[in-house]
């Protein structure tokens, strides 16, 4: 049996891996428990320290351009669309997306994945030029070799995007994991600075949101991808079977987690919010290359477009196949 450290959150999809109900073919496998599992990306993209390993798909792309001994499968596992999650003030003029041009912007770190989806679609579908936006940052990026473009800056020593969101040093921030009130943020970050304002101080760029999504989907097939798996070079080299071997565990861990789904098994937030992505989508956690090409293409395509890829990267350069 091949032996193989694994870093992966406990998800409803990777539980029955995690928990030995779904055994990986030809694999003994040791999970680790990295928590938060962000910490695992940093050391598996700074050290190499895992043999299979939970990453940003972003991050992975950044560090695979940049010589990173390790390949991602297609396999995702966190889904979610992302038309709505960047707001402004209410007295930043900013009424349309293309007003962010000439504006300052905050996210965590520029290439984070929420990031770069958003501003793929603003470019897409409202002609925004990113490059005419000063995006603020106020955490270190994961590859640490990163060149950022001339328009991201720092935030202020002592400073957060909370405060420099609250005072209108930012006219606009994404929220959530990739900006104010992200997750983990004590509660009296952002929503303490949101309740101490007027409830109309911050506002939705982008309103009517989940229907706009649906539509976007329907037209270009892209369903946003997250978090993906990792596996040494090496160890795809040396043993050409493993990554079918991953893929097929996965999945049978997958599909037992939507058969409770179907089941009405909804237990929290997540699986709330995976059922009501089925609605538009289908499967809520499709895998494989041929079911997310529309979304691997774009997201390439945006890291290009934001100065994150050297070039446009090919599916097959970032990606192994398991099922060809």
């Amino acid at each position: 049996m091949l032996k193989l450290k694994i870093a992966i959150a406990t998800y409803g999809h990777t539980a029955a891996l995690k928990d030995g109900r779904v055994a990986i073919k030809g694999v003994a496998a040791d999970f680790l428990e990295i928590n938060p599992i962000i910490a695992a990306f940093r050391r598996m993209v700074r050290d190499v320290e895992f043999d299979v390993c939970e990453m940003a798909p972003a991050t992975y792309m950044i560090a695979r351009a940049a010589g990173a001994p390790f390949k991602a499968l297609p396999v995702f596992i966190f889904r979610r669309f992302h038309h709505a999650g960047i707001v402004c003030r209410s007295d930043s003029g900013i009424r349309r997306p293309k007003d962010l041009e000439g504006k300052k912007a905050g996210v965590r770190a520029y290439s984070v994945s929420t990031g770069i989806w958003t501003r793929g679609i603003l470019a897409d579908e409202y002609g925004l030029d990113n490059s005419k936006v000063t995006w603020v940052v106020d955490d270190e990026e994961h590859v640490t070799t990163l060149q950022l473009p001339g328009n991201v800056i720092k935030a202020p020593a002592g400073q957060s995007l909370v405060s420099m969101m609250a005072d209108g040093q930012l006219q606009a921030a994404f929220t959530g994991p990739a900006g104010i009130g992200r997750a983990g943020a004590p509660k009296d970050g952002w929503e303490a600075s949101a309740a101490a304002k007027p409830a109309d101080v911050y506002k939705e760029l982008i309103p009517d949101a989940a229907r706009l999504e649906a539509e976007w989907f329907r037209r270009t097939g892209i369903y946003p991808v997250h978090g993906l798996i990792v596996v040494k070079d090496s160890l795809l080299a040396a043993h050409p079977w493993l990554a079918r071997s991953l893929f097929d565990a996965f999945s049978k861990a997958k599909a037992l987690y939507l058969k409770h789904l179907s089941a009405g098994e909804v237990n929290s937030d997540v699986d709330r919010s995976y059922v009501q992505l089925s609605r538009t989508v289908g499967d809520p956690l499709p895998y494989g290359l041929k079911a997310n090409r529309p979304a691997i293409d774009a997201l390439i395509r945006y890291s290009y477009q934001q100065g994150l890829l050297p070039k446009n990267y090919a599916a097959g350069e970032m990606f192994v196949d398991p099922q060809a």
